[in-house]
């Protein structure tokens, strides 16, 4: 083969292509992935050290930034975290024009996010290609809750509260960068007319899922209370519940703990 094609093949031009091939795209946190990842060859031979997947998701954080004067400020961007990764050892070499197929099973992180409103899961196939651009593919997810966690759902909703936003926001002093923030606003029910907004996260450690929740009962304008309060784990108001427990009890549970606390003195 000529030495122009496999220039052109180092650059990414003509090289090898992968594609990864998802059995399924809605998965529960703990599920198992299956997929197929096939690379064709390009116009040239090329050696394949290794194939890389990467689970990644989007969390946001703040940093300092300054514009200019002596003021510093503080400003969201956006973030990429590898939750889990994994390889297939084996070298290959992969013809010009060949095809190659690989099946795989990978098992996904129990504190996977939950793919609503601005949570985005995906994964990432890289070949380990010397000397070249190496080829990758990016999948998208969706991530569901899983029973335990959807019994609680159900339950806040049945409860009057409704989702109002989800995100991933940076956090010290829990297993991941970044919790997971669900905002709630009741709209019927009995804590309507009395709370402004519930903020919940959620953490499976074991075999344990604890819950950790915010109120706001004033009527005024306050965002992001849980917020204040993650970056020094100070999160007094704190369920755990057993992973062995039936989902619509746990939910009943939680709803319980809630009109426990529910108390306007506190």
């Amino acid at each position: 083969m000529s030495l122009f094609h496999k220039t052109l093949a180092s650059l990414g031009l003509g090289g090898a292509r992968v594609d990864t091939v998802l059995e399924t795209e809605v998965l529960l946190p703990g599920q198992t992935l299956p997929i197929q990842i096939h690379v064709k060859g390009g116009k040239v031979d090329q050696s394949v050290h290794h194939v890389h997947l990467y689970l990644c998701c989007r969390y946001e954080d703040e940093v300092p930034v300054s514009r200019g004067d002596s003021e510093r400020r503080q400003e969201k961007v956006h973030k990429t975290f590898t939750l889990a990764q994994w390889h297939l050892p084996e070298a290959f070499t992969i013809g010009a024009g060949e095809q190659r197929q690989f099946e795989c099973r990978f098992e996904l992180p129990s504190n996977t996010p939950i793919t609503i409103g601005d949570s985005g899961v995906w994964l990432e196939t890289h070949l380990d290609v010397p000397l070249a651009l190496d080829p990758k593919d990016k999948d998208p997810l969706t991530i569901r809750p899983d029973p335990l966690l959807d019994g609680v759902f159900t339950a806040l909703e049945q409860s009057g509260f409704r989702i109002l936003q989800v995100e991933c926001e940076a956090a010290a002093g829990f297993a991941l960068p970044f919790v997971q923030v669900f905002e709630f606003v009741p709209v019927d029910g009995p804590f309507h007319g009395r709370w402004r907004e519930l903020e919940l996260i959620t953490q499976i450690e074991g075999d344990e899922l604890t819950l950790w929740f915010s109120i706001d009962r004033r009527q005024r304008g306050v965002s992001g209370m849980l917020a204040s309060l993650i970056g020094s784990h100070e999160l007094k108001r704190e369920l755990t519940i057993p992973l062995t427990l039936p989902p619509s009890e746990a939910g009943e549970r939680v709803v319980a703990y809630l009109a426990q606390v529910d108390d306007p003195s506190d």
